[in-house]
């Protein structure tokens, strides 16, 4: 729980020395960015999580409670019990008391409010052990879409470059958006970017499995919310993280209608166990696969959940996402074959979502980003062991991630060319701050930038490199940022004391890794 707040907690809040103009300093009492020659700047990013960042997670009231049995199979009963909560304003729970429960099949999330809570991570606690030989996802959350675009309400973007940071752009007609607007800010590609990446030469030739990038592939969507407009300008709630550029496509904004996602859904206090064949723990692939896989979700969280021998993850967002917080959750010891496609421990292709405090062990690529990702998103205070790969983006240009005080074997943002069916340059405008790895990687890829700032190992790469092998100020980059926009009060609701006054991979790895 956390304590009151000590002059040692507010060391994160102190500047120290370092090299010349770095891109981020303290100047009056709060953070000042340094742009670059093409006014790109590091984002701000602690719009991410829960509700917007800075939001504590509900603590939702229990409406029914289930023991464990014996023996059977537990899948239908909690189904029901499941099924009978939300679409009220408030959060409810089903409580699995500390014991056994076996499941053959998924477990589905269709409705707001809904809340599966157990007694206990470990071992002791609760327990769910996904059975049978199915590859599936033990638990599945999401239903709905997100807002469609409204036709007719589209403006073309004025600007010939909005810069990577922005949260203010100009529109070329009549202002048509107003303050709560619900938006999409869309960001075209054209063969000219395409080509001043490389990756329109990815392919050898027709019989070639790897492919050629692809303008219309690469549409990025950021969803916003108007919080000024005035003339032919519109501010909206989180910054933009890949530049939007007249010469490479250019964009628009775009009213969208409400919201069709469910939200405010969570998963707390459990633990999930797949079967498999033992002995055959780097062969076995017919079990299930990912712990939690989340779709069309706003606005939900997972915590305090423990995922172990799964295939694929412990939790994986998809592109539809949105203002998720994954915390104090593990990824142990997965069961499949160690190559392509397998062991992705903490997937993300969502957007502005918060991983923080969360732990593997035998991963592969465990803090991921997928293809096409809008950021911004963060991983905060997480700790890999045993690695078989990289952490980092993994393909085809995902944007705007903050990796703040990762720990890991090997932390790469890379042009992956013809790897997997033409991977290409795997991420843009991503931030290593503060990370320890063994090796870290950090490319510039054409017309972006990537930035390494305080971090320990093996450094190299083209990217934008401070204070390489020396840790910088402030040691959380996320939480100065929240502790700038909304207050010491927000800090508090989302973080532990010792998150602010040094590393926690040690706590995490003593809490998470039973």
């Amino acid at each position: 729980m956390l304590r009151s707040i000590s002059v040692a907690y507010l060391l994160i809040f102190a500047l120290a020395a370092d090299a010349s103009e770095p891109l981020v300093t303290l100047a009056n009492g709060k953070l000042n960015y340094r742009t670059v020659e093409n006014g790109d700047r590091i984002p701000d990013f602690s719009d991410c999580g829960y509700k917007g960042g800075g939001i504590p997670i509900p603590l939702a009231k229990v409406k029914a409670t289930l023991t464990p049995r014996p023996s059977g199979d537990d899948t239908e009963r909690i189904q029901q019990a499941i099924d009978k909560l939300g679409s009220g304003n408030s959060a409810e729970a089903v409580l699995l008391r500390a014991g056994t429960y076996r499941v053959e099949g998924t477990l589905y999330f269709r409705r707001s409010g809904a809340v599966l809570r157990g007694e206990g991570q470990n071992a002791g606690g609760t327990v769910i052990i996904a059975t049978g030989t199915k590859k599936r996802s033990l638990i599945s959350i999401g239903s709905g879409s997100p807002g469609r675009e409204i036709a007719g309400s589209a403006v073309e973007i004025a600007d010939k470059r909005v810069p990577v940071g922005a949260r203010t752009l100009r529109v070329a007609a009549q202002n048509k958006f107003k303050p709560g607007d619900e938006v999409v800010v869309v960001r075209r590609a054209n063969t000219d970017w395409i080509s001043a990446l490389g990756t329109d030469k990815l392919s050898r030739g027709p019989s070639d499995k790897v492919k050629n990038w692809s303008p219309d592939g690469y549409t990025l969507r950021f969803e916003r919310t108007v919080t000024a407009a005035s003339g032919n300008s519109v501010t909206v709630d989180a910054p933009i993280t890949c530049a939007i550029e007249e010469q490479f496509g250019g964009g628009y904004i775009c009213r969208t209608e409400p919201d069709g996602r469910i939200h405010n859904v969570g998963i707390e206090s459990l633990r999930m166990v797949s079967e498999y064949e033992k002995g055959k723990e780097s062969q076995d692939e017919a079990h299930a696969w990912d712990g939690i896989k989340i779709g069309a979700l706003r606005d939900g969280w997972v915590r305090n959940v423990t995922a172990v021998h799964f295939g694929y993850s412990c939790v994986n967002i998809s592109s539809k996402g949105k203002r998720i917080t994954v915390q104090d959750c593990a990824c142990l010891d997965p069961v499949s074959q160690i190559t392509g496609g397998r062991r992705y421990s903490f997937a993300l292709a969502g957007q502005l979502c918060l991983f923080q405090r969360c732990y593997t062990r035998g991963g592969r690529h465990d803090y991921v980003m997928h293809a096409r990702v809008p950021g911004p998103n963060v991983f905060l205070d997480c700790v890999a062991d045993n690695t078989h790969s990289d952490s980092g983006p993994h393909h085809r240009w995902a944007t705007g991630t903050l990796y703040d005080n990762v720990a890991c074997g090997a932390l790469n943002v890379q042009n992956r060319r013809r790897s997997g069916t033409g991977h290409g340059w795997a991420g843009a405008n991503m931030v290593f701050w503060n990370c320890r790895a063994r090796s870290i990687d950090c490319q510039r890829p054409p017309t972006a930038n990537n930035y390494c700032i305080g971090c320990t190992g093996n450094i190299k790469g083209s990217g934008h490199m401070e204070s390489k092998g020396r840790h910088v100020e402030p040691r959380s980059l996320y939480l100065r940022q929240l502790y700038d926009r909304k207050g010491i009060g927000a800090v508090k609701s989302v973080s532990f004391k010792e998150q602010l006054e040094g590393s926690v991979d040690d706590m995490v790895r003593t809490h998470l890794s039973k």
